[in-house]
């Protein structure tokens, strides 16, 4: 399916292009089964049966999910410039391993069987446990919640601008987010006015920063008015502009951390270890850096950091795949138990042992139906945390199959599937 006529050309007149012509698709994962779906109608006149109800954000194209196979797919019609664009954005940015959504394909030369031309479209792969920001909201806005979606909104741009990915859209509403142990982990879904570049001037970032302080703004904003609108009462105030703010500081607190250059003295060069831990802390890993010395001074810049610290350690110990703060909950419980039972033995001995008595009898105690209802790793996170919840009120240990049980009748029960539904 590659090598493809240019998306951008007109394409034969429709006088001259048959009823039901072949449109044109693009893709790095050839599959056929993308020709069944009905390339012929406007997206909007879609059947139901080849849809999927999922919530959707706010977009200013007209986008739907659709069964394509055995997975789901978004699809999302634009031009044939800015789908091209974005694919290749979403190409780029996917083998860099940032958080985003994963391309599938570009369709183009799209036409009725009157031979009326129709938009070309971008698809890309449904991201499963992923919620729109305003699913999480249909109460209203909480503040915690609120507060959360932004730091992990920041922590997006913050990897995004390190890359040199310059957003020029940045919203909530552009943004998917997956559960991450009490956090939100955020992907972006939306890269049409996106550009790469080798690095950022500061001018990029500011613009970008100060576009994403406007938009969550007025997006909290609607929330808000949607909520009394409604008639719900709100558990919190909410400003969105103390929100907005929130999202500037994180920002700037997390660029300051990974990129500024300290000095010190030759006696402190411990602090050389510290700042790496520090780094190491807020879920990076140092892959270069720069040291320099001067007059008795040592200069030191990380210049290459790596998000994903824990999730790549705990994947090491035990080939589990999590988010960074899913990970670093579930290295506390490994580190844990070989404080508890295991002094002395080795890290990944100690890790084989949780995941054999640990999250396995978890995971088997969670009846089959549930465990779609949230990632592996969240389940286990939020168990060990009920564990904990129910063991203070009870003032003894529960045990943890007690624990799971509870867990799944009085939590886990009442939880939508985030797998399926959003």
């Amino acid at each position: 399916m590659k090598g493809i006529p240019d998306p951008r050309s007109p394409g034969p007149p429709a006088g001259d292009r048959p009823p039901g012509a072949r449109v044109s698709i693009q893709t790095a994962f050839p599959d056929p089964v993308l020709l069944e779906l009905p390339w012929e109608k406007p997206l909007e006149q879609w059947p139901e049966e080849v849809l999927v109800a999922f919530p959707r954000g706010i977009s200013r194209h007209v986008v739907r999910f659709a069964h394509a196979g055995p997975k789901v797919v978004a699809v999302k019609e634009t031009t044939a410039h800015y789908a091209q664009h974005e694919y290749g954005i979403l190409r780029r940015l996917q083998r860099m391993g940032i958080p985003a959504v994963v391309p599938d394909s570009v369709v183009t030369h799209r036409y009725t069987p009157e031979g009326e031309e129709l938009p070309a479209a971008l698809v890309t792969d449904h991201l499963s446990f992923s919620l729109p920001y305003r699913a999480l909201f249909s109460a209203g806005p909480r503040a915690e919640t609120v507060e959360r979606l932004v730091d992990a909104l920041a922590s997006l741009i913050v990897q995004l601008h390190l890359s040199g990915f310059y957003w020029g859209d940045v919203s909530l509403s552009n943004t998917l987010f997956r559960r991450d142990a009490g956090a939100f982990a955020a992907y972006l879904v939306d890269a049409e006015t996106g550009e790469l570049h080798p690095s950022l001037s500061p001018g990029q970032r500011a613009y970008d920063v100060e576009l994403a302080r406007t938009n969550v703004a007025g997006e909290i904003m609607d929330l808000l008015a949607g909520a009394a609108e409604e008639g719900h009462e709100l558990a919190d105030v909410v400003d969105p502009f103390e929100v907005s703010d929130r999202l500037v500081a994180t920002y700037e607190f997390l660029w300051r951390e990974l990129t500024v250059e300290e000095s010190f003295s030759m006696d402190e060069r411990w602090r050389v270890v510290e700042r790496v831990r520090r780094l190491n802390r807020l879920g990076f890993d140092v892959e270069e850096a720069s040291l320099e010395t001067d007059d008795g001074r040592i200069r030191l810049r990380p210049q290459v950091v790596e998000p994903g610290h824990h999730t790549r350690r705990l994947q090491r110990l035990t080939g589990l795949t999590a988010h960074e703060n899913q990970a670093r909950r579930l290295l506390t419980d490994i580190a844990q138990l070989g404080q508890d039972l295991y002094p002395g033995l080795d890290e990944e001995l100690v890790a084989q042992l949780w995941m054999r008595e640990v999250f396995a009898p978890i995971m088997a105690a969670v009846p089959a139906t549930m465990r779609r209802k949230l990632e592996p790793p969240e389940i286990v996170h939020e168990v060990l945390e009920h564990r904990w919840f129910l063991s203070e009120r009870a003032g003894k240990d529960v045990p943890t199959p007690a624990a799971v049980r509870d867990y799944v009748a009085s939590q886990l029960a009442t939880r939508p599937d985030e797998r399926e539904i959003f």
